[in-house]
């Protein structure tokens, strides 16, 4: 029986949680605010991982959202040096990976599906 989960997805899993614990509880960047970890994917020879995150307070309704979106970029890249050795230390990996951080739209796209959904059912029961 093959196994169901590679070590790759195994350890994205845990640098997941690792990473959401120390953006909550260590990290003081003032530039990050409150950062949400949606997902990370690490490549099989653990090289690379690539980090998404959401960001409430960076909505994109708001007219500086490039700015706010740019400032949490620029905490999360300048505090990745940090993240990666605390994630060493925590999951004692021989190899860590570097950490590549990507802003994750689709929660983004999500809200404004819903406000065009909701929209369109409040013409069609104006209509009615």
């Amino acid at each position: 029986m093959a196994k169901e989960f590679s070590r790759a997805t195994r350890v994205a899993e845990q640098m997941q949680r690792e990473l959401a614990d120390l953006l909550m509880f260590e990290v003081k960047d003032p530039r990050i605010g409150m950062v949400t970890i949606t997902a990370v994917e690490v490549t099989g020879d653990m090289a690379h991982a690539k980090i998404f995150y959401s960001a409430p307070q960076a909505k994109p309704d708001i007219a500086n959202h490039a700015k706010t979106l740019q400032s949490i970029q620029n905490g999360l890249e300048n505090s990745a040096g940090y993240l990666r050795t605390q994630v060493a230390k925590r999951m004692l990996l021989r190899t860590v990976p570097q950490l590549h951080f990507v802003y994750d739209e689709s929660i983004d796209i999500g809200m404004k599906m819903a406000k065009l959904i909701d929209a369109a059912r409040a013409t069609d029961k104006n209509q009615d």
